[in-house]
């Protein structure tokens, strides 16, 4: 099919636009910008700086993707954003480039739905099938790993952490990594009980959803220490491989600062 580009839009010669584009009213993109087949941009959307964008995206109208950091320590170097393909990015979504204080980009994968008012901030790097909802605020550096989910108005602090498979309730401050399978909740967060919504809904075999409850009876509830609980796991024949995915998370937790893994980095 052919791409359509609105008279009213604003698209720099240089850009990359491929096949089965849409580009509606007032959009503005910017010369450093590739879109990829099929991508959709509705009415009034910014594209700028360096910016890849893949394939059969949904750009809602406001969203501003590619905006410099917000750091002070940023001077202008061309660092971008890379985002995947069949995400959903709604209304006034901003997502900035990275700086050259990791590896330069600020990435977003793929099947992810990013809605209404959320952030992303610099260098932040989110898996697949994840879910942003409405005003949530992930700041610099944040990791968000594949399938998680964070509810509405969730603040994450930079560097931190959110693991596979988990869910942050709403209104949340999250602190601290926050490790996969498990739902955190509060200000700051804790990790309450195992997400076993997602697990199910996932496929997660009983045995193994049994084994990460008990992971996290033993850890948070018990908390007889990382090493007991391992070898608790170990001798009821639960240390499954997503059980050992989640201690292994747990103890680079805590071989951080802050209770966040990745806070070695800024140290380094």
């Amino acid at each position: 099919m052919a791409t359509y580009i609105s008279p009213q839009a604003c698209v720099d010669p240089k850009a990359r636009i491929e096949d089965d584009v849409y580009i509606g009213p007032f959009c503005v993109v910017g010369p450093d910008v590739h879109v990829g087949r099929g991508t959709r941009l509705e009415n009034s959307v910014t594209l700028m700086g360096h910016v890849t964008l893949g394939e059969e995206n949904e750009i809602s109208p406001g969203a501003v993707i590619g905006g410099q950091p917000q750091d002070l320590s940023y001077t202008g170097t061309p660092t971008q954003v890379v985002i995947g393909d069949h995400n959903r990015i709604r209304e006034c979504v901003t997502i900035n480039r990275g700086t050259e204080k990791e590896d330069g980009v600020t990435c977003v994968g793929s099947h992810n739905f990013l809605m209404a008012g959320c952030h992303v901030a610099h260098d932040c790097h989110v898996g697949n099938h994840c879910i942003i909802t409405n005003n949530s605020l992930l700041g610099g550096h944040v990791h968000m790993h594949d399938h998680a989910t964070l509810s509405g108005a969730v603040a994450v602090h930079h560097f931190a952490t959110i693991g596979s498979y988990a869910f942050v309730a709403g209104v949340s401050a999250v602190r601290h990594d926050v490790p996969p399978y498990m739902l955190a909740e509060g200000f700051p967060s804790r990790p309450r009980c195992i997400n076993v919504v997602a697990l199910k809904r996932n496929n997660f075999p009983p045995e193994v959803i049994n084994a990460l409850a008990e992971a996290h009876r033993l850890l948070y509830r018990a908390k007889v220490g990382l090493d007991h609980a391992r070898e608790i796991l170990r001798g009821n024949n639960m240390l499954l491989p997503d059980v050992n995915h989640l201690l292994s998370f747990v103890q680079y937790q805590r071989e951080g600062r802050h209770g966040r893994g990745r806070e070695a980095r800024r140290a380094a």
